[in-house]
């Protein structure tokens, strides 16, 4: 019988299921809302804010008059 349940969870082993995005302030949020370890190594899927599609408001320039 095949098993669908997560192996890292199956072991328990602490991980998220979410994706990590790092920002250039070096903040981090996560895809998963009910995450509260923004840590890099209990993430399997790590990106830089630059990296998503259309960008990161945090990485845009503000010109001031």
């Amino acid at each position: 019988m095949i098993s669908t349940e997560c192996v890292l969870c199956s072991r328990g082993i602490d991980h998220c299921h979410g994706s990590l995005v790092v920002h250039s302030d070096g903040t981090a949020e996560c895809t998963d809302v009910t995450c509260i370890e923004l840590e890099i190594d209990t993430h399997e899927l790590v990106l830089e804010c630059v990296q998503l599609t259309g960008g990161c408001t945090c990485t845009e320039v503000r010109i001031s008059a």
